[in-house]
């Protein structure tokens, strides 16, 4: 599969200053470089969490590409935060995957923590020398946040928590956990939870061994078990009751757009690897590009493709700008997976038997696209979401109740 740099399409230009585009080369030199040769040792090795790319993206403070430069962040905003995710992608969804998932905790934190805890823990996001996990999804519940049963109990000016927290994306690499967890009992779930910052050497916090899943191989996204671990009062992230805003906005704003990422990347590989065993498998006096029957299947692809790309770039364009697209962001997160996941499948039959050899690329992108579809909703979820738009019922806005303060670039109001 071609890991070379490739210049951005004409077609997201209007999305792109100049900044954009020296990312953009950065990340595909990056993936080059650094990445691909390891991606053969990461499908190997499944049982295995990956902390080398995770530490050279560290060093290049991506994990921080949001968060402001007063705080060590590079202050680059979500267009900037799609770059990333999407070049890595294209070489290896589990690398853009260990990216993507701190970098939502990194929203929340900056959203709703107070002053004094973004100068605690952003930073050291910012230096490298601290990754995060949002653990928000459980057991029994799965991703249903009504349903959470983790609770945290005040004592003193300490909260006991005690739950298990599944499918926590770096729960290896984290050094720190935001974890949501139920404070009341008797108030709709809109006041009933509250986010805390759990550091990961807590008493009573075990992380369970790491297992592999279908794709992303060497992204770990694990079990958190919670044994009445104590954290004090400045652990708490926004106010009592506002645990469901910190989760359904990071979800909105940051995972949604993570994942279309993801998709984007895995599509673009897709169609790499397509095209170019068409163009050289001989047939027929030529080449399998030239039948017809063939090129019509690629023409859907593609087709898809560029679809995928624009509704990725512009809605977090639109989120750059502070104007509301709650919507946009749900829609690309929903059509860019079904739209890679057909693309993917399309490809497998385009191969015939050759996409059934044991060590194929086609295999590893198959299953990785699949690791898009449950996080930040499934489709029923986005499906219900866009529903709620169209029928003009009342719904928060997340892109303009926090967006719209274009975060990165806010002095801090505390500063002398």
């Amino acid at each position: 599969m071609p890991a070379t740099p490739a210049t951005p399409p004409p077609a997201l230009r209007p999305y792109l200053t100049a900044r954009h585009e020296r990312l953009w080369d950065e990340a595909d030199a990056f993936a080059a470089e650094d990445v691909a040769p390891r991606v053969a040792r990461m499908e190997n090795a499944p049982g295995r969490v990956e902390r080398e790319v995770a530490a050279l993206m560290a060093a290049r403070g991506w994990f921080a590409v949001t968060v402001p430069s007063a705080l060590g962040g590079l202050s680059a905003g979500h267009v900037a935060k799609m770059i990333l995710v999407h070049r890595i992608a294209r070489v290896s969804a589990a690398a853009a995957a260990i990216l993507q998932a701190t970098l939502i905790p990194v929203g929340a934190l900056w959203h709703f923590a107070t002053w004094e805890q973004k100068r605690r823990w952003l930073p050291r996001v910012a230096d490298g020398s601290l990754l995060l996990s949002i653990a928000v999804t459980e057991p029994r519940a799965g991703g249903h946040i009504g349903g959470i049963e983790t609770t945290a109990d005040r004592s003193g000016d300490h909260w006991v928590i005690t739950g298990s927290k599944v499918h926590i994306g770096n729960s290896h690499l984290a050094g720190a956990h935001l974890v949501i967890a139920r404070t009341a009992e008797a108030v709709n779930t809109s006041q009933a939870l509250t986010a805390f910052m759990v550091e990961s050497d807590r008493p009573g916090l075990t992380v369970a061994d790491h297992r592999p899943g279908l794709g992303l191989h060497g992204f770990s996204a694990g079990r958190l078990d919670l044994d009445r671990v104590r954290v004090p009062e400045d652990n708490r992230i926004g106010d009592i009751g506002q645990g469901l805003a910190v989760a359904q906005s990071s979800s909105i704003l940051y995972g949604r757009p993570n994942l279309s990422a993801v998709s984007l990347g895995v599509h673009e590989a897709v169609m790499a690897v397509t095209t170019a065993r068409l163009k050289t498998r001989a047939r027929y006096r030529g080449t399998l590009s030239d039948l017809p029957v063939l090129r019509d299947r690629i023409g859907a692809m593609e087709s898809r493709l560029r679809a995928a790309r624009i509704l990725a770039y512009q809605s977090v364009h639109l989120l750059d700008r502070g104007l509301s697209c709650d919507g946009d962001l749900i829609n690309a997160k929903y059509l860019g997976h079904q739209w890679a996941v057909r693309s993917v499948q399309d490809a497998m039959e385009l191969h015939g038997a050759h996409a059934l050899d044991g060590d194929y690329v086609l295999q590893r992108l198959w299953r990785d696209v699949q690791h898009t579809h449950p996080p930040a909703g499934t489709g029923e979820v986005q499906r219900i979401r866009l529903a709620d738009a169209a029928l003009d019922e009342d719904c928060v806005q997340w892109s303009e109740r926090l967006a719209a303060e274009v975060a990165w670039a806010r002095p801090d109001p505390t500063a002398a």
